[in-house]
């Protein structure tokens, strides 16, 4: 009932999926390194868009607007705002 063994295959066939039956031993690790690695690649292209977005037009006050918490301009618009300044 369980489909039988591994069939014979050719020891000489290559693939960037391992071929057949791959199953590293150390396939976990791999992935929390390349998860980590994704993490970062996405932590920096964040703060970069963020350092460079350019505003013309405000959040509305009271709206939630996402960006208003890491957007450097609107976080300087709303000091001004709050200090009396235009």
């Amino acid at each position: 009932m369980g489909g039988g063994g591994k069939i014979p295959y050719p020891k000489h066939v290559w693939s960037p999926a391992g071929g057949w039956y791959s199953q590293p031993s150390n396939w976990k690790a791999n992935t929390a390194v390349f998860g980590m690695v994704i993490v970062g690649l996405t932590a920096m292209m964040w703060k970069l868009s963020a350092e460079r977005e350019v505003r013309t037009k405000f959040p509305e006050e009271g709206r939630f607007f996402p960006s208003r918490y890491w957007s450097k301009q609107i976080i300087e618009h709303e000091k001004n705002q709050k200090n009396g300044g235009s």
